[in-house]
């Protein structure tokens, strides 16, 4: 069960180069979607489970400042897309 748990958080992890790739080769440049740091968050949640399980203090500690940044740069992104809204006068679709 928890081997399982392992690699769907890998898996989820690994998932969000995909993502970012996809979308440069949609946008014809280099960019990092939302969903980039939402595979992060998601990935790094279920491996900071896994790796906790398994009592490993370091790798804990490693996913555990993984998630304190993935959760900033969504922060940063919806506080700038909310001003930008509250800005033009418009209201969130």
């Amino acid at each position: 069960m928890w081997l399982l748990v392992g690699f769907a958080g890998q898996g989820l992890f690994a998932s969000r180069f995909i993502v970012q790739w996809f979308k440069s080769e949609m946008e014809g440049r280099s960019i990092i979607p939302v969903a980039f740091w939402y595979c992060s968050l998601g990935g790094g949640i279920v491996t900071l489970a896994y790796t906790m399980h398994l009592g490993s203090v370091p790798l804990s500690l490693g996913q555990a400042t993984g998630l304190v940044v993935y959760s900033r740069n969504l922060y940063l992104i919806f506080r700038e897309r909310a001003a930008l809204r509250a800005g033009s006068g418009t209201s969130p679709a």
